[in-house]
């Protein structure tokens, strides 16, 4: 529950500082709005004036608007509004993702949009914030959610396109198009074979280029022939499934899944491909107890994601933990379409009980105790699972 010493509170339009008289990630048209990403769930049009990160303009731009009236800044440098000493910190989300930290009055709180803790070169890395409060996602707030270290993901993601590519089989791999589309650019093999993106990929490439950012060499379809097609990964956003343009890549085109959601049952049929790789760009159970711990606060609130049963955990802990009701969860709106037509929006918002996990709710993997508490406060029910790796 609020309270007037808090320093940043839910309201209709988004989180309010009402201190400093301006929002963090509002999904409401506001006066002032601070921007932790460029993901439309965070990064939304009609506000009168934006602050976000250096690194994130060409994004905010590109999606927003070229005229939108925004003010950037680097890592640590801090501003005062109203008082109210503001600084952004790096939250390893995606290129100029950042956590918003405030001072004011003796207090910090930090609200951290979007993070993954795990480096993957892409953009700065993690940055755990010293505060009073902390304001967590938790997407992936569940104690199943272990994600793949960067070294066994690509093996798996260039031995699967190795073995596609011997065959003469074209790669096809669906992605969102801003960060995880450049994460996987930048830990693919490009000597396997020539490289081709969507063309709602291409120009987040360009503005992750532009930031310095080493991508590898990438195509339009229509610069490569039949035999360099058959040879190629490509690099598609989940809303082309389906689509025209998938057929120019053959009917034995192989394809596949990046998600954090392929760690769980079902997710592979439902998205109707071949294969699944387990890869998020949100902090997995791990990264979210590091980051909270790595704070220091006694204080955390929670958004978007598996609320109930993160603030359960660290209610448990001893901590002052609570829910923030936020509208934050259709990541890349124009991929909606695709997950809407299997019941899930996009990776941050999963239905309750539309998935069920790899690992049972008794797993020794994360103890008994732990797998009631995780599946009473999920909503969700034991099942027969299937084997922790999907099959190639």
């Amino acid at each position: 529950m609020a309270t007037p010493n808090d320093l940043i509170v839910a309201r209709p339009e988004g989180l309010y500082c009402p201190a400093g008289h301006f929002y963090i990630d509002p999904w409401r048209p506001v006066e002032r709005a601070v921007i932790t990403h460029g993901h439309s769930d965070h990064a939304r049009r009609g506000h009168g004036h934006y602050l976000a990160h250096t690194l994130s303009a060409g994004t905010l731009r590109q999606r927003l608007g070229a005229d939108i009236a925004l003010q950037t800044l680097d890592y640590g440098q801090a501003i005062e509004h109203h008082g109210v000493r503001l600084s952004l910190h790096p939250a390893g989300h995606v290129l100029g993702s950042a956590q918003v930290r405030l001072e004011h009055g003796g207090r910090v709180w930090v609200a951290s949009g979007d993070y993954k803790t795990e480096a993957d070169g892409t953009c700065a890395p993690f940055e755990p914030v010293r505060c009073d409060t902390f304001i967590t996602e938790s997407t992936f707030g569940l104690p199943i959610y272990r994600w793949p270290v960067q070294s066994v993901l690509f093996g798996d993601i260039n031995g699967w396109w190795q073995r596609n590519a011997s065959e003469g089989r074209a790669s096809v791999l669906l992605a969102y198009a801003f960060g995880k589309a450049q994460r996987i650019l930048s830990g693919v093999d490009p000597g396997i074979g020539p490289i081709v993106v969507h063309g709602a990929v291409e120009p987040l490439n360009a503005v992750y280029r532009e930031a310095g950012i080493h991508l590898p060499a990438t195509h339009r379809v229509t610069q490569l022939d039949k035999a360099a097609l058959q040879r190629a990964l490509v690099i598609a956003p989940p809303s082309a499934q389906g689509t025209p343009w998938m057929k120019r890549f053959g009917a034995d085109a192989v394809d596949a899944f990046a998600s954090g959601w392929m760690q769980v049952r079902g997710t592979r049929r439902r998205r109707g491909v071949d294969r699944g790789f387990v890869m998020s760009d949100h902090a997995d159970w791990p990264g979210l107890m590091s980051a909270i711990d790595g704070t220091g606060a006694q204080h955390i609130r929670v958004t978007h994601g598996s609320v109930p049963v993160l603030v359960r955990h660290l209610s448990e802990r001893g901590l002052d933990a609570q829910a923030f009701e936020t509208e934050y969860g259709h990541e890349d709106a124009a991929d909606l379409g695709a997950w809407a037509a299997e019941g899930v929006e996009s990776e941050n918002r999963p239905q309750r009980g539309q998935f069920l996990p790899d690992l049972p709710p008794h797993s020794p993997a994360m103890g008994q105790k732990d797998g009631e508490k995780w599946t009473a406060a999920g909503g969700l029910q034991p099942t027969t699972l299937l084997p922790p790796r999907l099959p190639a």
